[in-house]
């Protein structure tokens, strides 16, 4: 069973993120801090309001990373496919387009949370992979 960690434990480190629109739609992107542990095409997992999701880190024009499609599976992220449960969740929570969330880093480079400023949140704490692991099952995926 994975421990429960709550999001103002010592161990998790929390940044302050920008929920902002893609372009001039109403589509949500979140923008990642500088020196987050994740690269552009990166498929990370991602709890929204307590649910596991997987979000593709994908790469600006202006070179930063941000998250802009939050779906069920990995594989469904890596195609941008399925319900954007950001969107989702930026639509049913107090943050809105423009305002800020607050990131927290539960496993860098493999998991992280996202919620709404001053919300408390308990995530459960899961190691990352091995990367042979990882590999296999990119594989499998296709």
């Amino acid at each position: 069973m994975a421990d429960r960690l709550p999001s103002d434990h010592d161990a998790v480190e929390t940044h302050r993120v920008t929920v902002a629109s893609v372009g001039r739609t109403d589509r949500p992107k979140v923008e990642l801090p500088d020196g987050i542990d994740a690269d552009e095409g990166d498929v990370v997992r991602l709890v929204l309001d307590g649910e596991e999701y997987h979000a593709r880190v994908d790469g600006a024009l202006d070179g930063s990373l941000v998250v802009s499609h939050v779906a069920d599976n990995a594989r469904l992220a890596r195609e941008g496919d399925g319900d954007n449960r950001l969107a989702e969740w930026v639509d049913a929570s107090g943050v809105a387009l423009g305002g800020s969330a607050h990131l927290d880093v539960i496993t860098a480079g493999y998991k992280y949370g996202l919620r709404e400023p001053g919300k408390r949140v308990v995530y459960s704490a899961t190691d990352a992979p091995d990367s042979s692991l990882a590999d296999i099952a990119r594989d499998l995926d296709g």
